[in-house]
């Protein structure tokens, strides 16, 4: 048996194999890295390993603060099997179970403003800070209603994210994010307003995703005429990485404008970019002046995830038309890649699917740091 903190677990012999595979790769000389093998993105045992480990251990992004405005604003969501109500209340957001304390029911569903939570089956009713405040005909000397708060798991804002962990011990995101704080701090990101959301199912691996999205290699040829004109591949530049995340710049040829002034501390550099970084293990971002889309990967199987990606902008720089325009340029552009991933993952069963060579540093060194961080 293998200990990980509480968790008591069995690691398979075959789960075993590969992570000795993983090791083998992040040791590999740094001018000649690999990729990942299709059984990583493909193998129902690993997948429920990463789970119960890797996932579970990580800070996962589950929306902007600015969603969650006034007292009793909340989103439900499901996240790794774990039902999750976000909510704000006098203290600040915080993450609750979606389960009653009664007999397990689903607490409430969507979005929306509350003063408190009833249960749909007996009506125990709960406050947005977790206490029970009501549980009808419980008359019986053993019940305790203090003992009978809902579950709540951590939960912070960064960057004007909000950020929950499953784990009863979460890793120091501070820690982790250290570096990022100096490389986005002059975006003011935490300034910047919702305008638009969507949630949508793709059928490819979590980690698909993550790679996709953090790499330029791919940019001029999967992309040709939502991005190669603003962000082409011979301008990728690899940034800044740290404990928990990497990051890289999508730069812009000299002839064509800046897309909005942004930040008075921007940099005439910053300007001229768009800055890509991705917060282990599942969220990754797009941050422009005026421009941030962030989105937030929830694996559902092993060859499928919910994606909910967000559109925010800077001081409203810009008009309606060209929000709808973002907008529609980054269904696009989503659309582009989760059609190229769905038939990727359709090939990861293969003998042939071995993992290949990764391209340099400021094309695919971001997939490299995301190996070396799921190898640690």
């Amino acid at each position: 048996m293998k200990t990980q903190e509480n968790n008591l677990f069995e690691i398979s012999p075959r789960v075993e194999a590969m992570n000795k595979q993983l090791t083998a790769l992040a040791s590999a000389p740094a001018n000649a890295p690999n990729g990942l093998p299709g059984t990583f993105y493909a193998d129902q045992t690993y997948f429920e390993h990463e789970c119960a480990t890797t996932l579970k251990n990580g800070w996962h992004c589950v929306g902007r603060a600015d969603e969650l405005v006034d007292d009793g604003d909340y989103i439900t969501l499901h996240l790794l099997g774990e039902p999750l109500i976000i909510v704000k209340d006098a203290s600040g957001i915080k993450a609750l179970s979606n389960v009653c304390r009664h007999r397990g029911m689903r607490l409430v569903e969507g979005q929306g403003n509350t003063k408190r939570f009833v249960c749909p089956y007996h009506a125990w009713t709960y406050g947005t800070d977790g206490a029970l405040l009501r549980a009808a005909r419980m008359n019986n000397e053993g019940f305790d209603p203090k003992t009978c708060k809902l579950g709540e798991f951590a939960c912070v804002e960064r960057f004007g994210f909000v950020y929950i962990c499953l784990h009863e011990n979460p890793p120091d995101l501070d820690k982790e994010l250290a570096e990022l704080v100096s490389l986005i701090s002059p975006y003011e990101p935490d300034t910047y307003k919702i305008a638009h959301s969507a949630t949508e199912i793709w059928n490819t691996n979590w980690k698909c995703l993550v790679e996709n999205f953090m790499e330029g290699y791919h940019l001029s040829v999967v992309h040709p005429k939502t991005l190669h004109g603003y962000t082409p591949t011979g301008l990728s530049q690899k940034a800044a990485s740290g404990d928990g995340f990497t990051s890289y710049y999508a730069n812009y040829p000299q002839d064509i404008p800046a897309r909005g002034q942004g930040a008075p501390g921007l940099s005439p550099e910053a300007k001229h970019r768009s800055t890509l970084f991705a917060v282990f293990p599942c969220q990754v971002v797009s941050i422009a002046p005026s421009l941030l889309v962030s989105l937030s990967i929830r694996p559902k199987t092993v060859d499928s995830i919910e994606v909910r990606w967000t559109m925010s902008f800077y001081n409203n720089e810009l008009d309606q038309d060209t929000i709808n325009q973002r907008i529609a340029l980054w269904e696009d552009v989503n659309t582009e890649d989760r059609e190229k991933l769905e038939i990727m993952q359709s090939a990861f069963r293969s003998v042939h699917a071995t993992g290949g060579p990764l391209a340099g540093p400021d094309y695919e060194g971001t997939v490299h740091d995301f190996l070396l961080w799921l190898a640690k």
